[in-house]
C-alpha cells in the first residue's frame, strides 16, 4: 500500500467537528485543548510508519484524539487516548466510517489512559505514532517497540523536532531527526482541560 492508498481510505471529515474545512492543510480543534494534526502531518507519519504496517502488525497511536490515525492502521491497532470524552467521540467517529465490526472483534481498541506511558498490555508494537510532543524521549515508549519497530514522535518544548526511533532486530536503538514542528505537548488531563 502506499501513502496515497492509506490516506486516501479514510475520509477526514468523519474525525473533525468543522466537516466545511476537513481538507484544509492546517491542524483543527477537537476539544478539550486537543488537535486533529494537518493532513500533511498525517502523510508524513503514513509514509514513515507505512514499511512496518502490514498485516498482523501491532500498532500504538498515542494521543489518538479524533481516532483519524487508527481508521488508517493495519493490523491490530490500540489508541490511547487521556480525555475520556475524546475516546467516546473517536469510538462513534470509528464506527460512523465502517470500523464497528473492528471494534467489535479487538482489531481496533481505543482506551483511556496516560499515553506517555504507553500501553504495554497489548506490545510490543511494531509501529507507534505519537501525536503530541514530548519534551524528551521517553524511554517506556522506544522499550515498548518490538524488534524491529518503528516511533515517529515530536520531541521538544519550545523548539520540536519529528524524531524516528528505530529499533532493530538485536534491540540497538537508533534515533533521526526528520524535521522541526509545532504540536500541542504530551499531558496527563490535568494541565490540558
Amino acid at each position: 500500500m502506499t501513502r496515497r492508498q492509506a490516506m486516501s481510505k479514510v475520509d477526514r471529515a468523519n474525525y473533525v467537528y468543522n466537516k466545511a474545512s476537513a481538507y484544509e492543510d492546517l491542524p483543527q480543534p477537537i476539544g478539550h485543548g486537543a488537535t486533529i494534526s494537518a493532513p500533511h502531518m498525517h502523510a508524513h507519519t503514513m509514509e514513515n510508519l507505512l514499511p512496518l504496517l502490514c498485516p498482523g502488525a501491532r500498532v500504538l497511536d498515542i494521543g489518538s484524539g479524533s481516532g483519524y490515525l487508527v481508521a488508517d492502521g493495519a493490523g491490530t491497532v490500540v489508541g490511547i487516548e487521556h480525555v475520556p470524552e475524546l475516546v467516546d467521540w473517536s469510538v462513534q467517529n470509528l464506527a460512523r466510517d465502517g470500523l464497528g465490526a473492528a471494534l467489535a472483534g479487538g482489531r481496533i481498541r481505543m482506551v483511556a489512559g496516560d499515553g506517555r506511558k504507553g500501553y504495554p498490555d497489548a506490545g510490543p508494537y511494531d509501529a507507534i505514532h505519537v501525536g503530541a510532543a514530548a519534551p524528551t524521549m521517553p524511554a517506556e515508549l522506544v522499550e515498548q517497540l518490538a524488534r524491529p519497530g518503528r516511533m515517529f514522535i515530536p520531541v521538544g518544548t519550545v523548539a520540536q523536532q519529528i524524531v524516528q526511533v528505530d529499533k532493530d532486530a538485536d534491540g540497538n536503538v537508533t534515533q533521526q531527526e526528520l524535521f522541526d514542528v509545532m504540536y500541542v505537548p504530551l499531558t496527563d488531563r490535568k494541565p490540558q482541560a
